[in-house]
């Protein structure tokens, strides 16, 4: 590449450095004031759709209900224009609820922080943040964390994210502030995890104390790393620190403590093509009749086999039910709920009609796993799919916005 050639790929060229950044500075503000629009967008999509605006004369009682997806005192909405909103924005119907909560959040419960994101001061990201914290707060525990980090929002970290919330909890919900205090020490743990050993032999060792304990072990451990360093080791501090936690479990464990040996629960989906293993359901990746056979001659295992499903073959029966072999070919055949962007296994999802029951079209091409919500949303909610290909589905809302899904994208396509 030669100097000042182009690589923006903008059809401009920055041929000093000075243009470079003006240009990236540039850049960096549309795509602030853009991340500031979808937020200001993503509240007028809430307030087009209330609770009100729930048509409960044309549909069947209780099919649409009412969303709470921010903290008391913010509007509710109508929970199927949750999905549009998501797909606009090229998220799951899961993050696009998420994304309205924070932006219903912000506008309604933290103002003063939702003033200093309008205003470009501070990220959207880090507004998001907060109002992720805030929602479990009272009216009054909100405001506060509003007024406390209104000003320092841009540079403030999360952790004093997390102290502003603790404190609106213990000065107005000290009850819930007392269960969060027991729920963590729950929470405690240490974990040696002698189930992943490296190559090298190292493992991973993780956990969650007390502050007086995590005290006490850091400093019994950098007391260590010290004294080994004093006796002449010269390996890098972090070495000696681990070096130093195996001296201190030596020095303190007097039991010949043995684990007992777990047997190993192995259930395998094995697909067959001209004799090549093809692939392995949860993994839905490629492995060799080698890595099968050392699966199933490894000692102390016990393999489960299941039988092999053509999942080409168009079965079909004559009553609504899907039969077990059925369902389990279009589980295998799709492994997540088909419509776009959800990732919800298909073992635990409806298994739907893609064109609705006409009482002769329960067959293999005209079954697909969707997730409840999702068959909700399809059932009630105005959406209409149309099955392209054995993995492949086209999803059209009630507005005209169309997406093609596959296993490997969602793709908006008009």
């Amino acid at each position: 590449m030669t100097e000042g050639q182009n690589t923006t790929g903008s059809g401009e060229s920055h041929d000093f450095p000075d243009l470079v950044l003006a240009a990236l500075h540039d850049r960096h503000l549309v795509v602030n004031q853009a991340e500031v629009d979808k937020l200001q967008l993503a509240v007028q999509w809430a307030i087009m759709h209330p609770v009100e605006s729930i048509d409960t004369a044309a549909t069947v009682d209780g099919t649409e209900g009412e969303l709470a997806i921010a903290g008391p005192g913010a509007p509710l909405v109508a929970e199927f224009c949750v999905a549009d909103l998501a797909l606009a924005l090229g998220m799951s119907t899961d993050a696009g609820r998420t994304y309205l909560g924070d932006a219903l959040e912000i506008r309604y419960r933290l103002p003063k922080i939702w003033a200093v994101v309008v205003a470009g001061r501070v990220a959207v990201w880090k507004a998001r943040r907060i109002a992720q914290a805030t929602k479990p707060l009272c009216v009054e525990g909100a405001a506060y964390v509003d007024k406390h980090l209104a000003d320092q929002a841009a540079r403030c970290s999360f952790a004093q994210i997390d102290r502003s919330v603790a404190d609106a909890l213990r000065q107005f919900e000290p009850a819930e502030a007392e269960k969060r205090r027991r729920e963590a020490a729950d929470r405690r743990c240490f974990d040696v995890d002698l189930d992943q050993v490296s190559f090298d032999g190292t493992v991973h060792v993780d956990g969650e104390l007390d502050i007086a304990d995590a005290i006490d072990l850091n400093d019994a451990i950098t007391a260590g790393a010290a004294h080994l360093k004093d006796l002449g080791c010269e390996e890098s501090l972090n070495v000696r620190r681990s070096l130093a936690a195996g001296a201190l479990a030596r020095r303190e464990l007097t039991l010949d403590l043995q684990v007992p040996e777990r047997k190993r629960e192995l259930v395998i989906y094995v697909h067959l093509a001209d004799g090549a293993v093809a692939g392995v359901e949860n993994t839905r990746s490629s492995i060799s009749v080698d890595q099968v056979k050392a699966w199933c001659h490894g000692t102390n295992t016990h393999v489960t086999v299941r039988p092999v499903i053509d999942l080409n073959a168009d079965l079909h029966t004559d009553g609504y039910r899907p039969t077990d072999t059925m369902r389990e070919q279009a589980i295998l055949t799709n492994a997540s709920c088909v419509f776009p962007h959800c990732t919800r296994p298909s073992r635990s999802a409806d298994l739907d009609h893609v064109e609705n029951y006409d009482g002769t079209n329960t067959t293999s091409t005209n079954l697909a796993p969707l997730c409840r919500g999702h068959h909700r949303y399809k059932t009630h909610a105005g959406w209409t799919v149309v099955r392209t290909g054995v993995t492949s589905f086209t999803w059209t809302n009630r507005y005209g916005y169309a997406y093609d899904w596959d296993t490997a994208h969602t793709r908006h396509i008009r």
